[in-house]
């Protein structure tokens, strides 16, 4: 019993100290969202499901909840933040050509239709992300328009 109470005093310790190191926050500027916004012209109601449900994971701004501030999740949630912008980050649209960003839509739309994002591992302390049918079905129906769009710009060759 005496070596459990050891390795537990241990252990604790080594959390307690742990909870001065953490990753990098996802704390950029809003406006980095402008240029997607902009030219994606979502509908307000595609805009809140957007901010609420995709924000957080797929742009250079992160609205951290409080348990971020322990370690380690802090650092979990990192790896599904960086995850998730390699994939598909809004706030480095503009360097993006129309093929490329017309690619991402079409991951999107399938991504969303198979209901893969948002994650079910975010939406268990998010549950407002939680996509109704009628919410996925303005995001794709959205996600088709800007597509089309995009399938009219000219292309480089």
């Amino acid at each position: 019993m005496k070596l459990a109470k050891k390795i537990a005093l241990f252990l604790l310790v080594v959390f307690v100290i742990a909870q001065f190191f953490g990753p990098e926050k996802n704390e950029g500027d809003l406006a980095s969202i402008d240029a997607f916004y902009a030219e994606t012209n979502p509908p307000a109601d595609v805009k809140q499901i957007l901010e609420v449900a995709c924000n957080d994971c797929h742009s250079n701004v992160t609205k951290y909840p409080w348990y971020n501030n322990i370690t380690p999740v802090n650092y979990w949630l990192a790896a599904h933040v960086k995850d998730g912008k390699k994939h598909f980050n809004i706030s480095n649209w503009e360097g993006n050509s129309v093929k490329r960003k017309d690619h991402k839509f079409e991951e999107l739309i399938e991504m969303v239709e198979e209901k893969e994002m948002p994650l079910e591992s975010y939406t268990w302390a998010h549950s407002e992300a939680k996509l109704t049918d009628a919410q996925v079905k303005a995001v794709i129906d959205w996600a088709k328009r800007v597509r089309v769009t995009y399938s009219l710009m000219p292309q480089p060759e």
